[in-house]
């Protein structure tokens, strides 16, 4: 079981611990899950995301070597720069979806603790002659994310000013209390948002002055629960959750993690073929849950009694007033307002076909 290195300051803060895959989280802390998302919704939160997995890949054919085996264009990428890739396998299919970070003397890959291992073992299986070396460096490292209206009066007040960033995911280095911390440009919620990525040995000190400074912007902190409400409205699709191996990188809408004019990657022919057909047969999209309660993750969704697609996760969602669901649905019904019944809910079982995001400023 993993541990995050923040769990003393979370504890002290009254966070409540629980299982997020074989990582222990801060799951809410008190009783009162609405109002650590109304806080992102309205001002701004302090999440751990320590348990995402850090990949430090250096050498001199890090680039050279990640081109081949990515599916977005790292070459392109100056130091500080950073995108979102798929790493696949030879049939398209999801092996991990990371983070990719320029960080002058070697690339950071960021992902979701499901993903890591494959991604771990599938790039060390293709070292041949390269001059790469892979290294897990998540014991190395704390995560924090800083979402909601008030992020960068937040950030101003720890860092100063940063400047503009130019695009999500770019990377900039500063300097939070004791700590030099590389500070990345990334919405995980649907309002602006940040993270900040410390060396461990100064994430305690650096998560109390966090919260003390933010007070004045109404900062506070925000467990895993109410954080997967907030991506679930953004339609921010979770590796291990709502993408797996089984799934092709277009069925998951990662369009954002494919460049469509670099060179060969990993799935790249079946990427195209995809493409090229202008359809894959199943893809994932909202559902508004009309009437019934909050689907289970597996739950069959059906039209006419014939399956038409499956639900990966759902919430009540404060923002829509109702429950809503991610589920990869058959390309013939998904257009917006297709009605469509779920397995395992209440009559009336009525589900609406949404596009992604549910939520979004």
């Amino acid at each position: 079981m993993w541990s995050t290195p923040l769990k003393p300051a979370l504890a002290a803060a009254g966070a409540r611990f629980g299982m997020y895959g074989f990582c222990e989280v801060a799951e809410r802390f008190g009783d009162d899950v609405l109002a650590e998302y109304r806080r992102v919704r309205t001002a701004a939160g302090l999440i751990d995301v320590s348990y995402r997995r850090k990949i430090r890949v250096s050498g001199e054919d890090r680039t050279s070597f990640l081109q081949g085996m990515l599916s977005n264009d790292v070459a392109a990428l100056a130091p500080g720069e950073g995108c979102h890739a798929a790493f696949l396998t030879v049939q398209g299919k999801v092996v991990a979806d990371p983070r990719v970070y320029n960080l002058q003397d070697h690339v950071l890959l960021d992902v979701e603790p499901a993903a890591a291992d494959g991604l771990l073992g599938g790039l060390e299986r293709h070292i041949v002659a390269d001059d790469v070396e892979l290294r897990d460096v998540t014991a190395e490292l704390a995560a924090v994310s800083i979402q909601g209206p008030r992020a960068d009066q937040v950030i101003e007040a720890l860092a100063g000013k940063v400047g503009a960033f130019r695009r999500d995911l770019d990377v900039r280095d500063v300097t939070v209390g004791i700590a030099e911390a590389k500070l990345v440009r990334v919405r995980e919620t649907g309002e602006i948002g940040y993270e900040l990525l410390l060396p461990v040995a100064s994430a305690v000190e650096t998560w109390t002055l966090m919260i003390s400074r933010g007070k004045a912007f109404d900062l506070l902190p925000v467990g895993h629960v109410a954080f997967n409400v907030l991506r679930l409205e953004a339609g921010i699709p979770w590796y291990g959750t709502d993408v797996d191996d089984t799934r092709l990188v277009l069925e998951a809408g990662l369009e954002s993690a494919i460049s469509a004019t670099k060179g060969c990657y990993l799935g790249q022919e079946v990427v195209e073929r995809a493409s090229a057909r202008g359809h894959v047969n199943r893809r994932l999209i909202g559902l508004r849950v009309l009437g019934g309660g909050v689907p289970q993750a597996g739950a069959n969704v059906r039209i006419d009694g014939k399956d038409v697609g499956v639900v990966t996760s759902a919430v009540e969602s404060p923002a829509l007033g109702r429950p809503i669901a991610l589920a990869y649905i058959r390309r013939e019904h998904l257009q917006a307002g297709t009605h469509v019944r779920v397995d395992g809910l209440e009559e009336p079982a009525l589900a609406e076909v949404t596009p992604l995001p549910f939520y979004g400023r």
